[in-house]
C-alpha cells in the first residue's frame, strides 16, 4: 500500500484509511482490521468511539494486532500488517483552549488508547460549549434547536491543538474543511504547522487550486466523500444528484481496467498522492477498496475524471445556518 509522508515528523501514513462514521460499529472496525485496514478516521460528532474501540480491543485480544504496537509511542505510520493508527477530529463546541485537552482525553478513553496519530480541527467554526455530560455528541444545535456561535479565534484553538502534541496526546495535528486563506493564516502563528488537510474531494468537486496550494506548502491532503453524492445517501442527501458510481465516464474507465467504479474514483485521488477515507460496512467492498492502488490510470483518464468537476459541494455548513458559510 502506498504512503504519504508528513512534513514535520517525517512519519508515513497509508494512503487509504477507513472512515468510522455514525453507521459504523464494533463489527465494522473488527472486520476492517481482519481485512487489512490499519488506519481509522473518526470524529467526535459520530458518537461511536466506544463501539469502534470495542472492535479494536477485540482484534487485539485475538492477536490480529498487538497492543504494544498500538500503544508504542514512537512508531512509524508506515502501512504494515500489525500496527494501528487513529485519526480523530475536534468538534466545533470544544474550540476554546480550556476544552480541547479535556475532550481529547475523553475521546482517547472511549477509544481505549493513549494518543491519536492525527488530530484535526473538524470545521473552522466555533460553537458554544456543550458539556459532554449534558449531551454527547453535541451536534450542531443547542437545546432550543438553534445554532449558537462562539467567538473563539482559530489562533486560540490551534494553540490548544499544539498543546496536545506537547503533552503526547496527538502525534500530528491538522485541519479539515478549511480553505487556502485560513491555512495561510494558521501558518503565520503556528509553532507546529498543520500536517494534513482533510476536505471533501471527488470528481464533482476537484478543488485543484487547494490541492496545489497544499502541495506547495508540504501539507498532505486527505479526501473524504470520494464517491460524491453516494456518500450522503444515508444522511438523506444527494438523492437528486447524478451518481458518480453510475457515471458513463467512470463506468467506461472501470470496464477498461476490469475494476469497480469505486476503485476508479479512489485511484483518481490516490494516484495523485491524495489519501482517501472511504466508508463501508460491506466486507466485500472493504476488501475491494484496499486494492485501489493495484493499477494505474492513464493521464487522459485522470483528466477526463477531473473534467467532471462542477464545484458541487455536499457538505456545506451554510446549508444549516448562513452564518457558517465558510466556503463563501
Amino acid at each position: 500500500m502506498a504512503t504519504v509522508a508528513l512534513k514535520r515528523t517525517g512519519q508515513k501514513a497509508s494512503i487509504l484509511h477507513l472512515q468510522v462514521t455514525k453507521s459504523s460499529c464494533a463489527d465494522t472496525v473488527y472486520n476492517a482490521i481482519q481485512a487489512g485496514y490499519r488506519l481509522f478516521d473518526g470524529a467526535g460528532d459520530y458518537g461511536n468511539e466506544k463501539e469502534a474501540g470495542e472492535g479494536v480491543r477485540r482484534a487485539i485480544s485475538e492477536g490480529i494486532v498487538k497492543r504494544e504496537d498500538l500503544c508504542k509511542p514512537n512508531y512509524s505510520l508506515l502501512y504494515c500488517t500489525r500496527m494501528l493508527r487513529m485519526t480523530q477530529q475536534l468538534w466545533n463546541t470544544f474550540h476554546a483552549k480550556d476544552h480541547v485537552t479535556k475532550i481529547t482525553k475523553m475521546q482517547l478513553g472511549l477509544w481505549g488508547i493513549d494518543y491519536f496519530d492525527l488530530f484535526l480541527v473538524h470545521f473552522p467554526i466555533a460553537l458554544q460549549y456543550v458539556d459532554p455530560s449534558h449531551r454527547y455528541p453535541p451536534e450542531w444545535f443547542g437545546d432550543n434547536g438553534a445554532v449558537h456561535l462562539q467567538n473563539t479565534p482559530m489562533s486560540e484553538t490551534w494553540g490548544a491543538m499544539e498543546d496536545l502534541v506537547t503533552a503526547g496526546l496527538a502525534k500530528n495535528i491538522g485541519l479539515s474543511n478549511c480553505q487556502g486563506s485560513l491555512i495561510l493564516d494558521v501558518l503565520r502563528y503556528a509553532k507546529y504547522e498543520p500536517q494534513v488537510l482533510q476536505v471533501e474531494l471527488h470528481p464533482y468537486l476537484s478543488q485543484e487550486a487547494l490541492v496545489q496550494l497544499c502541495k506547495t506548502l508540504g501539507i498532505a491532503v486527505t479526501a473524504y466523500s470520494s464517491f460524491g453524492p453516494q456518500s450522503y445517501l444515508e444522511l438523506g442527501m444527494g438523492k437528486d444528484s447524478a451518481s458518480l458510481l453510475e457515471h458513463d465516464v467512470v463506468g467506461s474507465i472501470a470496464s477498461a481496467h476490469g475494476k469497480t467504479p469505486a476503485q476508479i474514483l479512489l485511484r483518481w485521488a490516490t494516484q495523485r498522492g491524495i489519501a482517501v477515507i472511504p466508508k463501508s460496512n460491506n466486507h466485500g467492498r472493504l476488501v475491494a477498496n484496499l486494492q485501489c492502488d493495484s493499477f494505474n490510470l492513464t493521464d487522459s483518464e485522470i483528466a477526463s475524471l477531473s473534467a467532471l468537476n462542477i464545484n458541487y459541494r455536499l457538505n456545506d455548513p451554510a446549508d444549516i445556518d448562513p452564518r457558517m458559510a465558510i466556503f463563501a
